[in-house]
This record gives structure tokens, sequence and C-alpha cells, in this order.
């Protein structure tokens, strides 16, 4: 079951993923495109290898601030983890 919940969740965020052709040089992709990107990069680079067309990073975006907001999911939707772990004591 929870596999195919998985499977699901996939299927459908795979609809919002950097090259399925939402942004072109007349739309570039923002910041809030750019914090989407960065949540949804898994997502992306697995799809990326079935689907040439996918991309991990949006070559259509507004630059620094599509930057700023890719880099800023990414690293608080992973990075952000390891500062809430703590170490656990020696006996």
């Amino acid at each position: 079951m929870i596999a195919l919940i998985l499977f699901l969740t996939m299927i459908v965020l795979t609809g919002c993923v950097p090259g399925n052709g939402t942004n072109n040089a007349q739309n570039p992709a923002g910041f809030f495109w750019g914090i989407w990107h960065g949540w949804v990069a898994p997502i992306s680079l697995i799809t990326g290898i079935f689907n040439e067309n996918i991309r991990l990073y949006e070559t259509y975006n507004s630059g620094w601030w599509y930057d700023l907001g890719f880099y800023i999911a990414v690293i608080s939707g992973f990075g952000g983890i390891s500062f809430f772990r703590h170490k656990k004591e020696s006996d």
C-alpha cells in the first residue's frame, strides 16, 4: 500500500519538474519555481533517467532569484535535516 502511495505521488509530482515545457524564454521560472524545483529535485533526477527532456534545473529561469529559491529549497529540504541530528551520548 505504501509503495502504491509513493508511486502515485511521484507520478503527480512529475507534472511540475523542470523541463516539462511550463517555462520558456518569454515566461522564465522565477523565485518560487526555484523553490519548487529544489523540493522535487530527487524526483527530477530519477525521472530524467527515463525522459531526456526532464532536467534537474530549469534552463529558462530568471537568473539569480531562481538560483536563490532552488538552493534554499535544496539546503532546507535535505541539508537542514542534519541540523537537527544529535549525537548519541556515549556511556
